[in-house]
């Protein structure tokens, strides 16, 4: 949609880099001298343990699809079925497919857009392995009954942890305690290593299976790669992938690790200020999350009484960009079902619109954000029916 006006476009989302991100990638080609899985690697695996405070391991992958797939692939068989939430990305579909899994929709909770444990457990079959739950824009949700409800049916937990790097649970940082989680740093994400992802993990099978088959499935060849050498002569003995992490994107996200102390302040700062402008507006409903534990990846409101598209086409034309987060995958037409319907999901999606949220949105385009979503409702209250 064309900007109608003279000011500066408000992206949704974007990279937040400056020349220390620069500096860290011109290190690593001009005098580390090699761009592949090595050193650098190793270290940002260290950082993030060490952020984390976890008693786990963590592997670097080159995306948090890639994450997502391999976790998967470490704890079910062709053929197991993946419970998860028909509201996320497409990556946990595709993840749970790629992995020969079959991945099982689930309804969301309204509240805060994770998975419905009652619509879950409605699913469960024999074949039920593994359920995904999706931190949808940082908030984790109450990740102590989905372990109860995955320890009361023998299931694996992979946290799609994707928007929430840096969100606390109850006194935890995710990522630091539970089953699987992966992360995502791909380049708007809450840090970013350009693109990469992460699995953490206590499981030392899982961890084995993930550091193997990211690097074609040879047999410890993470180890080697870490000192600088590789395999030449070495076993495999399962399907492998090219996910391995590059030293270049470890470079890029070591650096920004170091940012995330004013990149969290930030996001958590313009989300309350959204939620108290906004908390009043008529024609909206906010998402009631504690900022305070949470680190948001985006800003989702409902817009009621079918004016989505219309306030985004509004806003739009003030310049101002948003996203709709997500399309539901029950819909897709390589993951639908015929005659299976999710109303609860299908209501909340029609509803959803994201606004910009980055470390580089000033206050004051926040205050045209806030201005534009409220001229817009009262020019619509005063239209004829």
């Amino acid at each position: 949609m064309r900007n109608t006006t003279n000011k500066k476009a408000i992206k949704l989302s974007k990279s937040v880099v400056d020349m220390k991100e620069v500096n860290a990638v011109r290190h690593v080609m001009l005098e580390v001298g090699y761009f592949g899985m090595g050193g650098e690697v190793k270290a940002f695996e260290s950082e993030l343990k060490k952020f984390l405070r976890t008693k786990g391991e963590v592997a670097c992958v080159n995306t948090g699809t890639s994450a997502l797939h391999l976790a998967v692939a470490a704890v079910t068989k062709p053929g197991d079925e993946v419970l998860v939430q028909s509201l996320t990305y497409l990556s946990d579909f595709q993840a749970i497919r790629a992995a020969g899994a079959v991945p099982v929709a689930c309804e969301i909770d309204p509240k805060n857009v994770t998975i419905d444990l009652k619509d879950a457990e409605r699913k469960l079959t024999r074949k039920t392995k593994a359920i995904i739950p999706v931190h949808y824009a940082g908030d984790p949700g109450d990740l102590t009954k989905i372990y109860t409800f995955a320890r009361k049916h023998r299931l694996r937990v992979i946290e799609d942890a994707a928007h929430a790097f840096g969100t606390v649970h109850k006194g935890k940082l995710v990522g630091s305690f539970g089953d699987i989680v992966c992360f995502s740093f791909d380049p708007i994400k809450n840090i970013t290593s350009g693109d990469g992802g992460a699995v953490v993990t206590a499981d030392k099978r899982v961890l084995r299976y993930v550091r193997d088959a990211r690097l074609l499935g040879v047999m410890g060849d993470s180890e080697k790669r870490y000192k600088g050498e590789r395999s030449w002569e070495f076993d495999v003995v399962r399907q492998g992938y090219r996910y391995h992490m590059t030293n270049i994107s470890a470079a890029i996200g070591r650096t920004q690790l170091k940012k995330f102390g004013k990149f969290k302040k930030k996001r958590q700062s313009l989300s309350k200020r959204y939620y108290r402008l906004l908390a009043n507006a008529n024609g909206i409903v906010l998402f009631k999350t504690d900022y305070r534990s949470v680190v948001p990846h985006i800003y989702p409101i409902r817009v009621l009484g079918g004016l989505r598209d219309a306030l985004r086409e509004h806003l739009a034309k003030q310049g101002i960009e948003t996203g709709i987060h997500y399309y539901p995958s029950h819909l897709l037409s390589y993951f639908r079902k015929r005659g299976v319907a999710f109303p609860v999901t299908e209501q909340i999606y029609s509803e959803l619109l994201s606004l910009p949220l980055h470390p580089d949105v000033t206050k004051d385009e926040q205050d045209r954000v806030i201005r534009a979503i409220t001229t817009f409702f009262q020019w619509n209250k005063k239209r004829p029916r």
